[in-house]
């Protein structure tokens, strides 16, 4: 890893989480993958947004992978999406 947070391809660690986290096809690997992008409890509103409204994205294609936590997977994206509407309302 280099210096500001890039790693060698020049990728910053955020870009690689992120694109490690759209290439889970588990709930597990989703749940690890988006548990290392969790924005800081001083992270602006809409970075928390952001978050939610990407992790929702993952969680909802790896219910369509992972058949066998269909629904678990279903249920953390609505999760995910109303964390990110309640972030909109403020």
């Amino acid at each position: 890893m280099s210096v500001m947070g890039r790693s060698n391809g020049g990728e910053s660690l955020s870009q690689k989480g992120w694109r490690l986290a759209k290439q889970a096809r588990t709930l597990r690997q989703a749940h690890e993958a988006l548990g290392a992008l969790v924005p800081s409890e001083g992270a602006s509103s809409a970075a928390r947004q952001e978050f939610y409204r990407r992790s929702a994205a993952v969680y909802a294609a790896v219910a369509e992978t992972d058949r066998g936590h269909h629904h678990e997977a279903l249920y953390w994206a609505e999760r995910e999406r109303r964390k990110a509407e309640e972030l909109t309302q403020r």
